[in-house]
């Protein structure tokens, strides 16, 4: 029997990669609204995008440290059925978003070493999934996506109360190890995927699901 791995693709920027992501059986589909990522889109991509992506498949906006004013504008006009925060936001304020807008909230934790495991706890109780990142370098420009992974022997074993995601430079070649190690059901993809920064490419998105789920 094959795994029954949810995939998420995140960073998608174009109808083709939307196309692509759901032809190859992703449970999720990321946009970015992110300044200073390469897989950033506007509000009015975005709606566009998520009006290519069928029911069953899971819209998934990627903010990061994003006040209500723009949290606002994007619920308005995108069809959503995730916020995923990716940046310093206190548990406080995840609870605070989950309440104003009615939308599940999935957490994204970075993990470096052991130390950093306390805050999955803490975002567990507060947030509808967490998503178990790689921690940034102290200087990077962005918070995830820079195809950087982590010792994934930390949350061997680990379980949490909430349905959680591993993600952190991902590739078709290492998902399935990570599965194996981890038990994730569910991992999330962005720079593994693509031929450059924020260009996705068809045939690894194909590769990476079917790495997923291979037994």
């Amino acid at each position: 029997m094959p795994r029954q791995t949810r995939v998420k693709i995140c960073g998608l920027r174009d109808v083709a990669a939307v196309k692509a992501a759901v032809d190859a059986g992703a449970a999720y589909v990321g946009l970015v609204f992110f300044p200073k990522s390469p897989r950033n889109v506007t509000i009015a991509e975005a709606a566009t995008l998520a009006l290519a992506v069928p029911a069953g498949v899971a819209k998934v906006a990627l903010v990061v440290d994003a006040d209500n004013a723009l949290l606002d504008e994007i619920t308005a006009n995108v069809p959503l059925d995730i916020l995923q925060l990716h940046g310093h936001e206190a548990p406080e304020r995840v609870s605070e978003i989950r309440a104003r807008y009615g939308l599940p909230v999935m957490k994204a934790v970075g993990v470096a070493d052991e130390s950093d495991l306390a805050a999955l706890d803490s975002y567990a109780r507060v947030a509808d999934q967490i998503l178990v990142d790689a921690k940034p370098p102290k200087d990077a420009d962005l918070p995830g996506g820079n195809g950087l992974s982590f010792d994934w022997r930390l949350i061997a074993g680990r379980r949490w109360p909430v349905p959680w995601m591993l993600a952190g430079g991902l590739t078709p070649d290492t998902v399935g190890e990570a599965i194996a190690l981890t038990g994730a059901s569910q991992v999330d993809v962005s720079s593994g995927v693509e031929s450059a920064p924020g260009v996705k490419d068809a045939a690894l998105i194909a590769a990476f699901c079917a790495a997923a789920r291979a037994d």
